[in-house]
Formats: C-alpha cells, structure tokens, sequence
C-alpha cells in the first residue's frame, strides 16, 4: 500500500513515463488524423497467399522466396509451426508451410524440414488438417475433393428463419463460405509442379471424415448428411443448383466490390477473387482486379521477406488512441485528438446490410424510421460495422471537444440507437449480428474453424454498459438488467470471465470489472469481490500480469503466462475500476509498467495478446503494448487525485533533471533521464 511519501517518490517518474508515452504515440498519428498499426497473425497468411497467387496465375518466384524467408524463421526448434509465440506445433499450419518451403527449394532432408515431417506424421499426417485447409489443397492437386466436407451453395437459398440460414452464420463466416460453397462446388483443380507434392506427409490414405466416438452426436449425424451431399453432387440432376449458384455469385460481387474487399479480411478477400475466377471472370475484369489490388494491400515488404497482414485496425486503433491519450492528461480540444475525431466521424456507416436481418426484429429502442449509425474495424468495411468498435468510437468522440460539436453529437445518437438495436435475447451483445447462436451450426462438418457463430459475450457486453453509463443509462434501465444477468451467468466459478476478443480471462474480467464500475453497480458485491480476488491471485512474482493463448484450449491454463505490458494493464484497469487504488497488487503492477517502459516512451511486447478465432487463429496488436499501458497510467493517476495534463515539450528537459536528481537508486533511471535530456535535439 503506498504512503505519501511513497507516492512521491514514484509520481515524478509517471509523470516522465506518461509524457514519454504520449509523445511517443502522438509521433505515430498519421497527417489526417487517424492511428494504425501492424496486425500479425502466423504463418497461415504466408502459405495461403502463395497458394492464392498460384490458383489465380499471379505466381511470383520472388514473392514466394521472400515468403519462404519468413515462414522459414518462424519454424519451431523442434520442427513445425506454432500459431502463435511459445505454442505447440499445429498441423494445419505446418502442412501449408513444409509445402511453400519444399516449393523454394528447402531440401528435403535439411534439419527442419526432416524434423517438421516427422511431426506432421506423429500428429495423423495430412488427412488430420482443417476443411479450410484441405480445401486450398485439393484446389491445388495436393488432396481428394472427395476428402473435403461438401458446402452446398443451396444454403443461400434457406430462409432467414430457418437455423441453416447463411445469416445464422457469423458474418465472418458468411464471408469465407459463401465463396467456398461455389468453389467447393465446381471442384476445381490448378495442379502444382509435380515435384512440389506433399506425399511424404500422408500417415496413410484414409480421407473419411473423422467421427466421434459415441454412436450418436450431432456431429456425426451431419456427417451422415455429407455423405448424403456428396452423393447428389456426383448426381447429374441438380434442380436448384444453377439458382443457388447465381445467387451465390449476386452475394459474392454485391459483398465484394467495395473498398476494401469481402469482409475486409484475408480469408474471404482471397476466397472472393478465386471464387470469381472459378465462375469465369478474368484477372483483368473490374471485379477481380478490384479484389487482386485489395490482397496486395495486406503485403509487408520488408528487406528479403514477406509477411501478410489478415487486415487493418484503423478505427480501433484511432479510437484506444484518443481514449488513452485523454486518460492520461491530453486536453479534450487537443488538435490531435479534434483531428482524429474528424477522421472517425468520416468512418460512420450508415447503409442498410447483412445485420439488418436481425437488428430489425429488435423495436425496442430503434424505431424504423429512426437513423442509425455505426462503425466498422478497418479503413473500408461499410456493409460490416460491429457493436466493439462502435462502442470505443462513441466513448472516445464523447471524450472530446470539437469545433463540429453538433455533428458529432448526431453521430452519437445514431450510434447508441444501433448498439441498443443490437442486445442480443439474453441480454448480452455480440460482435457483429444480433441473437447469432445457432449452436447447432457449430456440429456440421465445415465447422471446424471454432468460429462459425457469433454469440453474445462478456468483455463486448461490459464495454457497452462502460459507453452506455457515459450517455444517462443507470443500473435503473432494463437493458442494463438484462446485461448484468448476462454477465452475472456468465462469470466462471472462480470469479473470472471469459475474453472473447482478448487474451483471455485477463481481459475478459478487466472489461466486466470495468463496465459494472462504469455502469454504477455495488463493487463490493460477492460475485465482484471474487472477480477482484481471482486477478490479485494470477499476479506475477515480477509485479505483472500475463497470460498465453493456451488457456484457450486448456482453462486449467487461465491467468498464466509471462507478464506482458497489455495484460499488466488490463489487470491493473480491472483492480483500479474496483477500488484498489492503494492495494499492494496495484503498486507493483505500476512499478512493473514503469521498469520495463522503453527509453522511447513504449514497452516491448513480442506475444499474441489479440484474438481472431479462439483455438485457431490470434493476434499481436503491435500498439496494445503502447496504448493500454499509457490509459493504465493515466487512470492510476488520476485515481491518486492527480491529474495530469500533458508536459510541454519544452518543460520536459528540466523536469526531467529535477527527478533525475529528486530519485533514490538512480541506477535504474539514468539511462531514461538521458534520453529525456535529449528529447530538445528533435524538436
């Protein structure tokens, strides 16, 4: 617990730390206004890609060197690929990379290439892969169509009502499979080189696809059903396939032919073009190279290597900027923040799309003839806005003061009439569509990418009632009932929560803990104090917090992990938002911030803190690392009665002195007050 004396101690070196940090993010704000990092996934990016350029005649001999370079220092000591830093070997993953590097070149019987075979054949070999990666395979020649699960295109067809519609898909899902289904259905073959085969990764040849051990599970009754699928498509009568079909390709074009591509995601931008040179279109046809020119987009060139990025986060990015800079003492008519307001507001969709299907029976709070408004991830995803990035741009445009005060003020109103449309039937929100939880759409056999529905779920209902408690909403209104049920059902037996879009009960607790302190609930309830008690127990003996993605596949895992600067401050958002300000736990937490910040103002942070889909697919946020730990220091702060304003540039250089000279143990700070004295050289 700090003392007075204590506190002064350290309240110079936050100072320091938060000006540091705040110049440091501010250098990165581009000239219009807005804030946008790297996005990093794994190597599937890389494999897919070359596989993509391959199948639409785009092959590049250098693109797959450069790529081959990445993949290739990317590989596990004891062969394979993980998903994500420190994980185990995956095998989908580490098919589609042996392949790319046999097709540089690698020799077969180099050390990581012998040592990556023998681990795909210890996992079950090729046969044991993912749909979505046989899939790619068999477009190439390298696998069975038969192999593969069947995607009728004839889903398109089903009513909205009806539990296999498309639009009981996840949007996501819509993007990567209503392409697919038309792939899937015509079977087509590019062949490869043939020396560019992946037969010495067959454990054997049986491409059935696997059951599950009891006799009846949904799952293997829709494996009946793909049985009875693929049948009919080796039956010359198909009725309603040329119908489904074209209505396929009516979606594909209509989703597709916007700035920034189907989905503004890898997955379904690449499906989006090969889908459309397997109708017939040309890589010269305004559509294609259209969707060509958006993949090119997601490359990173850099030196001899390639990397891909699965999309952009402009939006969510600029919003946590705004929202951290102001937290930490940045005035709400700054001209950095008045720009990048300015910059969101012009992001606002407004047109009618596939969220419309379900938002629509919801009359609660949004009459019909009433504007709404939301906002997408990307720079150009107009026809997907999601109810997270919404909420964050709402929070961080209420933050601000602007000379377009009115306009933003209407924005607002629009915005929260969307998110109110959006409450899912029990009470919690999710991502992208309202009441999107057909659990049984998860058991069909092309289902196997874990993220097939989009259901409500606790960090994304807790950062609602967080915005919602900045607009009047009170634990009186009906809608915050239902969310706290939600959330209170929600709550694991040992007080955390889960994070659906974050790593993991770390950041799914903080944002509960957050929002139900926001929203006016008792913090000093059972359920809470439990929550309170279960982030204290998961510190780290170093003072952070941490925890890896394999907590995903295994809870006994939750809250485990090397600290990271994001987690640390996720944790310390979490305990400040339930009152321990003063505890012990806070105050290591901050001084584990402070020790580690970097003489530039940032923290460094190599592991994936980000998710895309839990068990298959995560993210590093490259500004996670930044952007929370600057809003943790700034809450702290002004949670001990201080807040702080920006230091001016010119005020930094002495300031600085006079800590370096106040500060016991100045061992620790030299080299940090030596930067700082040598921040006038670049001004």
């Amino acid at each position: 617990m700090h003392t007075e004396e204590s506190y002064s101690q350290i309240s110079d070196e936050l100072q320091a730390a938060i000006a540091g940090a705040q110049e440091w993010l501010l250098d990165r704000q581009a000239d219009d206004g807005h804030w946008c990092a790297e996005l990093e996934g794994d190597t599937i990016l890389e494999s897919e890609y070359i596989i993509y350029l391959h199948f639409t005649d785009q092959f590049d001999a250098a693109k797959l060197h450069k790529a081959a370079n990445y993949i290739r220092s990317k590989v596990l000591p004891q062969g394979g690929w993980s998903i994500y830093p420190g994980g185990p070997m995956e095998l989908s993953a580490s098919v589609k990379a042996y392949l790319i590097l046999k097709m540089a070149g690698d020799a077969l019987d180099a050390p990581h290439m012998l040592r990556t075979r023998q681990a795909i054949l210890a996992a079950g070999g090729v046969t044991k892969c993912n749909t979505f990666t046989k899939i790619y395979l068999a477009m190439i020649g390298l696998y069975p169509w038969d192999g593969c699960p069947a995607i009728p295109p004839e889903l398109i067809m089903m009513p909205k009502w009806f539990s296999f519609s498309i639009y009981n898909m996840s949007s996501w899902s819509r993007g990567m499979l209503v392409p697919l289904a038309v792939i899937r259905a015509h079977e087509p073959v590019k062949p490869l080189q043939p020396e560019w085969n992946i037969d010495d990764l067959w454990a054997d040849r049986d491409t059935r696809l696997p059951r599950d051990a009891r006799t009846f599970t949904w799952h293997n009754l829709f494996l009946g059903v793909d049985a009875y699928l693929k049948f009919f498509e080796r039956h010359p009568l198909k009725p309603f396939r040329r119908y489904a079909l074209h209505k396929c390709e009516r979606w594909i074009i209509d989703h597709g032919r916007l700035a920034g591509g189907l989905g503004a995601i890898f997955p379904a931008m690449a499906n989006y073009v090969m889908s459309l040179r397997v109708l017939g279109y040309t890589n010269d046809s305004f559509l294609v190279a259209h969707g060509i020119r958006e993949m090119e987009s997601l490359e990173i060139n850099e030196s001899d290597t390639l990397r891909v990025q699965p999309c952009f986060s402009p939006v969510w990015d600029t919003a946590i900027s705004i929202n951290a800079l102001n937290e930490a003492g940045l005035t709400p008519d700054h001209p950095a923040l008045t720009r990048a307001a300015r910059w969101l507001l012009d992001k606002e969709v407004r047109r009618p799309s596939d969220w419309c299907v379900k938002h629509s029976e919801s009359h609660r709070y949004t009459e019909p003839n009433k504007p709404v408004g939301g906002w997408f991830f990307e720079y150009h995803n107009e026809l997907y806005p999601d109810v997270d990035d919404t909420i964050m741009v709402l929070m961080a445009l209420n933050r601000l003061q602007t000379s377009f005060d009115r306009e933003k003020s209407a924005a607002v109103r629009r915005g929260i009439r969307w998110v109110l449309g959006m409450q899912c039937s029990n009470g919690g929100w999710a991502a992208f569509d309202r009441d999107n939880d057909k659990w049984l759409f998860t058991q069909v056999p092309f289902a196997d990418h874990n993220a097939m529905i989009d259901p409500a779920t606790s960090d994304i209902t807790a950062r609602v009632l967080e915005c919602l408690s900045f607009f009047g909403f009170t634990l009186e209104d009906e809608c915050v009932q239902r969310a706290l049920a939600f959330l209170k059902r929600d709550q694991c037996a040992d007080g955390s929560w889960f994070g659906r879009w974050g790593t993991n009960y770390v950041y799914g607790t903080w944002q509960v803990l957050r929002g139900l302190q926001c929203i006016g609930e008792d913090m000093e309830q059972p359920y809470v104090r439990r929550a309170v008690a279960w982030l204290k127990g998961v510190q780290n003996s170093d003072g952070g917090w941490g925890e890896s993605v394999r907590s995903y596949d295994d809870p006994a895992y939750k809250g485990i992990g090397k600290s990271t600067a994001s987690q640390t401050a996720w944790a310390l958002m979490g305990l400040l938002s339930a009152g321990e300000v003063n505890s012990a736990e806070v105050a290591r937490g901050i001084q584990y911030l402070l020790n580690h910040q970097e003489l530039d103002g940032t923290w460094n942070e190599e592991l994936f803190t980000g998710t895309g889909f839990p068990k298959v697919f995560y993210l590093r946020y490259h500004y996670y690392r930044h952007y929370f730990p600057l809003m943790a220091l700034g809450m702290y702060m002004r949670l001990q009665g201080h807040p702080l304003p920006p230091i001016p540039r010119e005020e930094r250089k002495s300031r600085a002195l006079e800590q370096f000279y106040k500060q016991p143990k100045l061992y620790r700070r030299v080299a940090r007050i030596r930067a700082l004295a040598q921040l006038d050289d670049s001004l």
